[in-house]
Order: structure tokens, then C-alpha cells, then sequence
């Protein structure tokens, strides 16, 4: 059952550590966040699942970690310096900006300021001497550096169509009404592919990538049926793009993007190489006379070709906001108590395993704890933690609360027998087993 709406899972993040306003102490900045203990572990958990599923299960896919700072030449070329901008409108009664088709019922036209146009990219000074003559952007997508690196991991690596390129990293957005949380901010991470296929096969490879990623999101324990498939209509369609895919998911705020599958054709590697006359380029390109590469490949036949692109592109917040979501749970339990649980799935839990000794202050009992910790900490399946407060009760909620699929209890029987209790989040059951089955069962459960 996801939460009932968006301060449900506002007041857990901030209690339990997952996400806090960034500069609070200062009165915060507005869209933007950070992440705490539980957050951070969360996220990278999300980002490893996406990187083995594009990188590690996929021989024809390649890693990239590209510079956050951008050339304003790709950017030029790209047409984000003409485009990336939105028509805004002031109303002179609240005070408030808009984007103008986002413009709320309670505001009246004659209110309104005629549209103007607000750049999205955040520009910023290099070199010592701030006189506006050199500059760049923060990049306002991960996409351009693929496009740019193409040649190099072409000419490093032995790649041929199909193959991919992927890459995970933050990206900047001067958004005029940062909302919804986490949803919509300035600063966020990209989880982005670009797979590079051969003229023709498009739009085969566009439909069985729409379909990898609703199963990937199912495995992350966001459902294929809480997902809707929006086909972005024609005029709407972002310049560079053929066709496009949305996945829509009911964030607690409503329906909403939570991943895009655009086609976008043979657009960036024509866009960004020289020569292009020479390149059969189907897209409608700048003529750019600054590349000093053909970003091209040889297909099947031996020939040159600049291949279309398909690009899955999620954000790493609206991921972790879904999967928030769809974890959060409220249940009923005896004498009119209740329950909150995150039924994460295991491998995304911040924590795999809670270890916690029965009495805070026994040393035998603390030790012996410590060395479990230790042995399934070993293990590399994630972070395990010794909870060492003497209340068995509050240690059950609140691990049940922050996710973590088990919770080991050394208790004085532990002493006497070398057996421990085994709690499962989600069924709140306990068995009893040997401390040498431990890692079997936990690795079994954490899978």
C-alpha cells in the first residue's frame, strides 16, 4: 500500500535520515537536498542495481564518468543554448512565477505578465579572472558527454553495433518552482543509456528497451501495472526526438514522469561532427565548423555510418521517491497498534541486517554480537549494524521503519547454545538457528 500522500514520506525521511533540506540551519535552499545515513545508502543501493543491469549483464555496454563542467560548444551544437529554456509568467496578485502551461486555476489571465523566457542552465565562470570572457555550464543533462566521448570509447574499446553507452551522474537545472520534494530539484543524478544502433533498426531496439525497463523497475519493486505508458504526441516531442516513451508512475503528488525512452535518431553524433555533408545524416543538424571529428562507425557491410540512438534516461530522486512509495506500509496489529514497515526489496535496504543484543550492557553478549556483525559485514552484501539500545521492542520498529529486511538477536540462550533469533521484516516471524547457519540464511535472504 503506497503512502497516502507526499508528508507521509517527507516526516519518515527526515526522522529516520534518509533526506533533509540541504542548509536547514540557514533556512534551507530551496530544490535542493541532501542525503543521510539511511538516504545515501539507499541511492547508491539504486544506482548498483542500475549500473549491473545496463553494465555488468550486457557485453555490449560501456561505463563513462564525464566532467560535470561543460564546453559551451557542446551545448551549442546540442541545442540546449537555444531550447533549454520555458515560456514563465509572474502573477501580479500572488507574487508567484510560473511555467505558462502550469499556471494554477486560482490565478486569472488578466493577472498575468505576458511569457518570458528563463535559460534552465546554470553558468558559471572559469579561470581566475571573472570578465565573462571564459566560460561554462554545469551540464543540464549526462547525455552531451557520451555524445562527445563516442570517438574515444569507439577507438579504445572493440564496440560495433548495437552497443551502449552508460553513465550515472549529477546534473544541474535552474527550475523557476522547484516541487514535490524530491521530484522536481536543481541539483539530481541522471541513470542514462545511449544505445547506439544502425539506421532501420531504431525503432525495434526503442520498443524492446521500453519493455527491459518496466521489468527493471518491477524488480526494484515499483509494479509493471502501477506504471503507465504515455507516447509523447508529436508536437510535444523535445527537438531531437523521434519518438519518445514515458513511463508515468502516481507519485503521491499524481501521475508523473518517472522515466523517459526517447529515439533521438542520428541528432547528437551528426550534431557534434565535422564534415557532416559527408555523413548521410538524416536528423536536421547545425552546421558545425569546430568538431574535428566524424563521429561515425562502421555497420555490417563495412561502411561508414552515424548510428540513432536510444536513450533510457531516469532520474536517481524520482527512483528513490517510487520505490519509497511503493515500499511504505502501514499495518494493523493487535490491541488497535499499528506499524509502519518499508518493505523494501532486500538488495535495495539501506541496512541488510540489524544485530542486536539483548541486554545493551552485558559485554559477553555485546561482543559475541560484534563478531556476527563483523562476519556478515565481510560478506559485501551491503551494511550491516549493531543496535545496541537493551529494547527489543523500539529496536524491531524502528528497523521495520527504515527498511531492513532482518534483525539477529543474541540473547543469554545465545550463551548456553550457540543459537540466535532470526527476525523477517515482513512476516515478523523468528526462528531460532545455529550462529554457523547465519550467513547462509542471511545470504539466502539478501539475494
Amino acid at each position: 500500500m503506497p503512502a497516502n500522500n507526499m508528508d507521509e514520506l517527507v516526516a519518515l525521511c527526515k526522522r529516520r535520515g534518509f533526506i533533509f533540506q540541504s542548509a536547514e540551519i540557514y533556512g534551507g535552499l530551496q530544490g535542493i537536498y541532501d542525503y543521510g545515513p539511511l538516504g545515501v545508502e539507499l541511492k547508491n543501493n539504486l544506482k548498483n542495481a542500475w549500473w549491473k543491469s545496463m553494465v555488468y549483464e550486457n557485453d555490449n555496454i560501456e561505463g563513462l564518468d564525464a566532467s560535470i563542467l561543460t564546453n559551451s560548444m557542446v551545448l551549442d551544437y546540442s541545442g540546449h543554448t537555444e531550447t533549454f529554456s520555458d515560456p514563465m509568467v509572474d502573477c501580479k496578485s500572488c507574487g508567484l512565477r510560473f511555467r505558462e502551461d502550469q499556471v494554477p486555476e486560482y490565478c486569472k489571465k488578466e493577472d498575468l505578465t505576458e511569457p518570458r523566457q528563463f535559460n534552465l542552465m546554470f553558468k558559471t565562470n572559469v579561470g581566475p579572472i571573472d570578465d565573462g570572457s571564459s566560460y561554462a555550464y554545469l551540464r543540464p543533462e549526462t547525455a552531451q558527454q557520451i555524445f562527445t566521448n563516442f570517438k574515444n570509447i569507439v577507438d579504445s574499446t572493440s564496440c560495433s553495433l548495437p552497443f551502449g553507452i552508460a553513465q550515472i551522474g549529477k546534473a544541474f537545472r535552474n527550475e523557476i518552482t522547484p516541487r514535490n520534494f524530491i521530484f522536481r530539484v536543481r541539483e539530481f543524478e541522471q541513470m542514462e543509456l545511449e544505445y547506439f544502433v544502425a539506421p532501420g533498426e531504431d525503432e525495434d531496439a526503442h520498443n524492446i528497451w521500453v519493455q527491459k525497463r518496466l521489468n527493471w523497475w518491477e524488480k526494484q519493486g515499483v509494479p509493471i501495472k502501477s506504471i503507465q505508458l504515455h507516447e509523447v504526441p508529436i508536437e510535444e516531442l523535445a527537438h531531437y526526438s523521434k519518438k519518445t516513451v514515458d513511463l508515468m508512475y502516481k507519485f503521491p503528488h499524481g501521475l508523473e514522469e518517472l522515466e523517459g525512452i526517447a529515439n533521438r535518431t542520428d541528432f547528437d553524433l551528426g550534431s557534434h561532427s565535422k564534415n557532416q555533408n559527408e555523413l548521410n545524416i538524416h536528423a536536421k543538424v547545425k552546421l558545425n565548423k569546430d568538431s574535428n571529428s566524424k563521429l561515425s562507425i562502421k555497420n555490417r557491410e563495412g561502411g561508414m555510418v552515424v548510428p540513432f540512438v536510444i536513450e533510457p534516461s531516469a532520474g536517481v530522486e524520482r527512483g528513490m521517491l517510487a520505490v519509497l512509495n511503493e515500499a511504505f506500509t502501514i499495518e494493523s496489529l493487535a490491541e488497535n497498534k499499528t506499524r509502519i514497515v518499508l518493505k523494501l526489496k532486500p538488495h535495495l535496504a539501506p541496512i541488510k541486517a540489524a544485530i542486536i543484543p539483548l541486554k545493551k550492557n552485558d559485554e559477553n553478549l555485546v561482543n559475541l554480537a560484534k563478531k556476527i556483525k563483523s562476519k556478515l559485514q565481510q560478506l559485501g552484501y551491503g551494511r550491516i549494524i549493531l543496535e545496541n539500545t537493551g529494547n527489543i521492542g523500539k529496536s524491531y520498529r524502528k528497523q521495520d521503519e527504515i527498511g531492513t529486511p532482518l534483525c539477529i538477536t543474541v540473547d543469554f540462550k545465545t550463551l548456553e547454545n550457540n543459537s540466535v533469533t532470526v527476525r523477517d521484516r515482513d512476516s515478523m516471524q523468528q526462528e531460532r538457528i545455529n550462529i554457523k547457519d547465519i550467513e547462509s540464511l542471511f545470504m539466502e535472504k539478501i539475494k
